[in-house]
């Protein structure tokens, strides 16, 4: 009779076994809460950029307001998306795109104001103070029209953009200085002027209805601030300083 013989482990190597495995889990697991605290920290940095980005561009609205209040010009601001409005019966008559005198007044009043509020807040060497960690990149001059069918050669979205155009063009004429208020210093990747321009005709419309309440609501020039995300080109430490 042929007897089978057993080997069996030494008690030693088997818990040096499991004791190399329990170190190789305890190690991956660390790693684990390593990498995940590290993106906790990350995405907690990411929000409070945003936060304080919106918060500052809320301060730039109120301030435009303000300054706006007191050179005798109501606007209506909205902080959450961002945007000063100005009312069409306030710049044009009714299917026209030239600026009324009254209009062209009251952008001559917002030129000013923006000049006045906006130089720490972009890379312009017109900032006295300390410059805002938080940047404009865009100031969208928008064009609106309610949906009524326009007769003749133009149509709602040629008028929005000759509406827009046009409050463009008077802004820079009366403050040239407002095309050098940029996003970043020139030559630096990504460097533009924050002044832009666009129309979108009756399709972005603030209110409800077909009664003529709604489309003087509608019929509007916006401008529409947008900051700078997390983590894009930034001014060096000298410019966030305010030195030349």
């Amino acid at each position: 009779m042929i007897e089978a013989v057993v080997r069996r482990r030494p008690a030693e190597e088997g818990e040096s076994y499991f004791m190399s495995m329990t170190d190789m889990m305890v190690g991956l697991l660390l790693i684990f809460i390593i990498l995940l605290v590290y993106f906790a920290l990350n995405l907690q940095t990411k929000t409070a950029e945003l936060t304080g980005a919106n918060r500052t561009r809320a301060e730039i609205l109120q301030n435009i307001q303000h300054s706006l209040k007191k050179k005798g010009l109501q606007v209506e601001i909205d902080t959450q998306t961002g945007v000063l409005r100005l009312p069409d019966d306030v710049l044009f008559e009714k299917g026209r795109f030239e600026l009324t005198a009254a209009g062209a007044g009251a952008i001559e009043k917002v030129a000013n104001a923006m000049v006045e509020v906006l130089p720490c807040f972009t890379s312009s060497d017109l900032c006295q103070g300390e410059r805002s960690p938080h940047l404009i990149d865009a100031v969208f001059v928008e064009g609106h029209t309610d949906k009524d069918v326009m007769l003749g050669e133009m149509n709602n979205y040629g008028l929005s953009v000759r509406r827009a155009e046009a409050t463009f063009s008077r802004l820079l004429a009366v403050r040239p200085e407002l095309n050098e208020f940029r996003n970043a210093p020139k030559g630096q990747p990504g460097s533009a002027p924050i002044l832009g321009l666009s129309g979108y005709g009756p399709d972005r419309p603030i209110a409800d209805g077909d009664d003529e309440r709604a489309k003087k609501r509608n019929r509007r020039i916006d401008l529409r601030f947008l900051m700078m995300a997390p983590g894009s080109h930034r001014l060096d430490e000298n410019v966030l300083r305010g030195n030349s």
